[in-house]
């Protein structure tokens, strides 16, 4: 409550040095530990911690030092913790405290998520990237930002900052607009065009959907931008069986069960896409976050879902301080068939007791995410993919 008061009343550009000020106070408080270290940055609106977790794979396989962090978890060469801040770029004291930690363990390089949030309170700030990565842009925040422009341009900032290195996906219809950002060194990827194609490569992933495609093109691109050996890139990409709450399957017999991040129309549409022709029918449980999140795409989702799922299920996800009930009516008012149920455990138990052998179940919005944001600033401990496990074993 506090801070929506302060971000009603006090002048953005107060706020702005404010954001500022901390970013540099987080940077001197742990001795600017990036200095020293190659930093590379991943923006976009999806694929960013897939491509993080694809780059810390090719670095590793690659036998460097390295580190990175991402909505999923923080990595520091071996060892790993999950990120449980419920915010994918952390504050900027945590950001700094983290580099400090990853330049004490001897990471010669650091994997970041940049999100537009991040950039517009300054989290990037003091943080010496040598290369940022576009990977697409879809709207998302425009609440927020006020326009899917000025989202783009909060985007763009980061490649404004960023001098040396720009790795950019071609396929994306907004890819003009990163190009145009002067650097050093540029590389292009795509699925039939661009720098790694040229290279003749036939890659043989173990994840799957076309998007995963370009995630794994993003990264090699960063190792080969950093001189590491094309086939060495392959080897590492094509080892990753699988990330935490991407596209992950909890259960796959007599019927699969895939728990998926996806919580914007278009993310929601790719995973829909990529399973579909897999299976006969597709039971999908889905939501949309409140807060005053992007009220647009909650109809958007509801068609999205209508489009591909035989049995469609609308349930809560982080309301936040918005009533539930009105979100997941909106997310259900322009289609016809589908059930409200409110409570998302119950959502998931009921999609799991009507699925029959070969239909798929699909729950989306929250991934691996351990919390679920309720009213007053509460977080409830949570896990799509236990709930899961537990509903399926009670069917036993």
């Amino acid at each position: 409550m506090i801070k929506e008061v302060v971000k009603k009343f006090v002048p953005d550009f107060i706020l702005s040095w404010y954001h500022f000020g901390l970013a540099f106070l987080g940077a001197v408080l742990y001795r600017f530990p990036s200095k020293k270290m190659i930093v590379i940055g991943i923006t976009g609106t999806k694929g960013k911690s897939t491509v993080v977790e694809f780059c810390h794979q090719i670095f590793r396989e690659a036998e460097q030092k390295v580190a990175s962090l991402s909505s999923i978890r923080f990595k520091i060469n071996e060892r790993e913790w999950p990120n449980a801040l419920k915010m994918t770029m952390p504050g900027r004291f945590k950001i700094q405290k983290f580099l400090r930690q990853a330049k004490n363990a001897g990471c010669k390089y650091i994997i970041l998520e940049v999100t537009s949030e991040g950039i517009l309170q300054h989290r990037h700030q003091f943080i010496n990237f040598k290369t940022a990565v576009f990977t697409n842009l879809s709207p998302e925040h425009i609440e927020r930002h006020g326009s899917f422009e000025k989202y783009k341009t909060a985007k763009g900032k980061l490649f404004q900052a960023v001098k040396n290195t720009h790795i950019i996906n071609i396929d994306d219809e907004n890819a003009d607009y990163f190009l145009k950002f002067p650097a050093k060194k540029k590389y292009k990827y795509g699925l039939n065009q661009g720098d790694v194609n040229n290279k003749n490569l036939r890659l043989n992933l173990l994840l799957p959907g076309e998007f995963n495609i370009h995630n794994a093109l993003a990264a090699i691109c960063v190792g080969l931008s950093e001189k590491v050996n094309l086939k060495i890139c392959k080897t590492a990409v094509e080892k990753m069986k699988g990330i935490p709450g991407r596209m992950e399957k909890v259960v796959s017999e007599p019927f699969d069960v895939i728990v998926d991040y996806a919580h914007t129309p278009d993310a929601l549409e790719k995973v829909y896409q990529t399973l579909k022709p897999q299976q006969t029918k597709m039971i999908c449980v889905l939501g949309s976050a409140g807060g005053g999140r992007d009220k647009w795409k909650r109809p958007e989702m509801g068609k999205i879902a209508e489009k591909y799922c035989g049995e469609i299920i609308i349930t809560n996800e982080d309301p936040y301080d918005e009533s539930p009930e009105k979100i997941i009516k909106e997310v259900g008012a322009e289609i016809k068939k589908y059930k409200l149920i409110l409570d998302r455990k119950e959502a998931i138990k009921e999609a799991i007791k009507i699925a029959k052998a070969g239909d798929i179940v699909v729950v989306t919005g929250k991934g691996c995410e351990p919390w679920m944001c309720v009213a007053g600033g509460k977080k409830i401990p949570w896990d799509d993919r236990q709930i899961v496990r537990e509903a399926f074993l009670n069917l036993k």
